[in-house]
């Protein structure tokens, strides 16, 4: 077998035939090349919305193929598929009269929406703001930028020097960013927050701590990024965690959800005030990726929006939370997990103990989910079925009893 391709995130010397090979999926189960069978618990990572085989989606991607495969959106071209899928996401945000800026990964999203939270400072006269207050546990991407700002150290370890003016948070205590506002508020272009943190453990914000965030950008004079690669379109139980959680920021990325991860799609919403200020300068935005913008990509994005629309997903997030809450409480009364975290359809348990070999213990029984130390997260498609549910948390007692 070829030793070609180099995995993300695994060890490089691992042989490509001890790899899971899937061959097939639909709905919510994945399928390898032995024919074996697994519920997705993840939705491939953290992004499947609608589930595997949609048809819809596959539909409009065939038809756009068939019309316009490619082009860019760079002046003075555009078409009608990247029109009609930023009038679809912002129609969704808290900024309906914002703008959309176009990717093709989150990583690119977060590295776009650094880029625009320093350049409104400079524009507006403000040169001194540059630093960026990440949150510790905090993941944003592998990018460059991404890889400054996240707050999981080991992913920021071994590349070299990584860009200055950062600054770390907690990402409990509120007063920790307080304190460096105090110190260095006259320099801060930005925070940057995910509302559920989700590499890092499925860490939801605690009660007043993303208004405390809202608060002392304001009174400073800073811009508040969420980062909703993970929580947008639907997996929080609203469009967006921002609506989850009543905390408009003034910049959101995402990616992931918006196609369900037929194709990559990714971008940045502003609010109508930051637009307006881009607007206001009659020099040319100097930024954009080849494929922002792209026609597939962007016809997959409005099918995926519209599946969400007609399926109720948004509102069943909600009846999955219920279940997992359920679920994951039944194990933690009878002693077989510490603790349990979450909201809308990602949830996280821990364990007490390293979670990878419960994981592997799941995969045996047929059943995706992500180690993270020692806590294990779920975060399903939402057209995973009630019966499915019930599967996981079968599957998942045994393995607890067993591993």
């Amino acid at each position: 077998m070829t030793d070609a391709l180099l995995h993300a995130f695994a060890v490089p010397s691992k042989p490509e035939s001890d790899y899971i090979n899937l061959v097939s999926a639909h709905g919510s189960t994945l399928v390898d090349d032995s024919g074996k069978e697994y519920i997705d618990g993840l939705a491939s990572l953290w992004l499947c919305q609608i589930g595997h085989g949609n048809e819809h989606v596959i539909g409009a991607i065939t038809d756009q193929l068939s019309q316009l495969e490619t082009y860019n959106i760079f002046d003075p071209f555009t078409h009608e598929s990247a029109v009609q899928v930023a009038e679809a996401i912002r129609s969704k945000s808290p900024h309906p009269d914002g703008r959309v800026f176009l990717g093709c990964s989150g990583s690119e999203a977060i590295d776009t929406v650094l880029k625009l939270s320093r350049m409104i400072q400079q524009r507006r006269g403000q040169t001194d703001r540059q630093t960026i207050v990440r949150r510790l546990g905090g993941y944003h991407g592998v990018n460059v930028g991404g890889t400054s700002v996240q707050g999981i150290a080991p992913n920021r370890e071994g590349w070299g020097d990584l860009l200055p003016h950062v600054v770390e948070a907690d990402n409990h205590d509120i007063e920790s960013a307080s304190r460096i506002f105090a110190e260095q508020g006259e320099q801060i272009a930005a925070v940057i927050c995910e509302p559920v943190q989700g590499a890092g453990g499925v860490i939801v914000a605690p009660d007043g701590y993303l208004q405390g965030l809202r608060r002392l950008c304001d009174e400073h004079g800073a811009l508040l990024i969420f980062d909703e690669v993970i929580t947008g379109f639907g997996r929080t139980g609203e469009w967006f965690a921002s609506q989850t959680f009543d905390v408009t920021p003034d910049l959101i990325t995402f990616a992931k959800g918006v196609t369900s991860g037929y194709i990559p799609l990714s971008g940045v919403i502003m609010s109508n005030a930051i637009a307006g200020e881009l607007e206001a300068n009659p020099g040319k935005f100097m930024h954009g990726f080849t494929y922002s913008g792209h026609p597939a990509s962007c016809a997959a994005g409005v099918a995926n929006i519209e599946v969400i629309d007609q399926l109720g997903l948004v509102e069943r997030a909600r009846s999955i939370g219920e279940h997992f809450s359920q679920g994951l409480s039944a194990l933690q009364g009878d002693g077989m997990i510490d603790s349990y975290r979450g909201v809308g359809a990602i949830w996280a348990m821990e364990l007490g103990r390293d979670s990878v070999p419960v994981r592997d213990a799941m995969l045996d029984r047929g059943v995706v989910c992500r180690p993270i130390g020692e806590a294990l997260a779920f975060c399903p498609p939402l057209i995973i079925t009630d019966d499915e549910i019930g599967q996981i948390f079968d599957r998942l007692e045994d393995a607890l009893k067993n591993s």
